[in-house]
């Protein structure tokens, strides 16, 4: 088993080989969506953090949201871990942190605030323990999606085992005590990460973290279709938010 170090001496510079391997891929269509589902129960009834259901899937409304990003996480083609993006905007705040914690971001959402809000991050038990390096691969999709939409913001709902992993990644706080979220045994902390403050630290830390113009292109812009959705939703921040083009 490799050393907590040298996992994190290889994944910051690039020397692991792993990313290399890593495909992301945008869950569209209804099958794709169900393997995610699928992973989703199987890894959270392994972590003992959901019941046992009948349906084996886990699933809510946010994941068919119009500024819902659900993504696969593929190394050498296997799915290996998800993770669900939702953009929040002060004209759109479907998201599972603006409902759980209203009364802490809609306040923010009404002066302006963009917030990425990440949720229901799960990996395959086995691809866990096969690549350590999993974890950081995929919320890597959160930060870059804070530099495509210019969020102000990321969030996330942590358990407290977790939330050592976001301070030291993110520069994570925790903005709210813990609550219950449906679906969800453990209670979840709200924390926060003042991205465009703690941006290069980050990126100077963790490598990973960086990404150009193209990738994240390529990863979150929408279709026409998806393009129309979103305006009959009328998240019109998401389409005048720039695009950051550095590397």
């Amino acid at each position: 088993m490799k050393s907590v170090a040298k996992v994190a001496s290889s994944l910051f510079v690039r020397e692991s080989g792993l990313s290399d391997r890593v495909d992301y891929r945008l869950m569209e269509s209804p099958e794709e969506k169900d393997s995610i589902y699928l992973m989703r129960y199987k890894a959270y009834l392994h972590g003992g953090v959901t019941a046992p259901a009948e349906s084996q899937r886990v699933s809510d409304h946010y994941d068919d949201a119009p500024n819902a990003w659900v993504f696969g996480i593929y190394v050498d083609g296997a799915l290996c871990s998800s993770l669900r993006l939702n953009v929040v905007t002060s004209d759109c705040r479907v998201s599972g942190s603006a409902d759980l914690f209203g009364d802490v971001l809609h306040p923010r959402l009404d002066q302006g605030e963009v917030f990425i809000d990440p949720l229901r991050f799960a990996a395959d038990p086995e691809k866990a323990r096969q690549f350590p390096e999993l974890p950081y691969l995929t919320v890597r999709l959160a930060y870059m999606a804070c530099e495509y939409f210019n969020a102000n913001t990321g969030l996330a709902l942590v358990r407290a085992e977790h939330q050592a992993f976001y301070r030291r990644v993110f520069m994570s706080n925790v903005i709210a005590e813990p609550r219950s979220f449906p679906g969800f045994l453990p209670k979840v902390a709200l924390m926060a990460s003042d991205y465009r403050a703690v941006r290069e630290k980050v990126m100077t830390r963790f490598p990973i973290m960086c990404s150009n113009a193209i990738e994240r292109r390529m990863l979150f812009q929408r279709s026409a279709e998806r393009l129309s959705l979103v305006t009959e939703a009328k998240v019109s921040p998401l389409e005048r938010a720039p695009v950051a083009q550095n590397s």
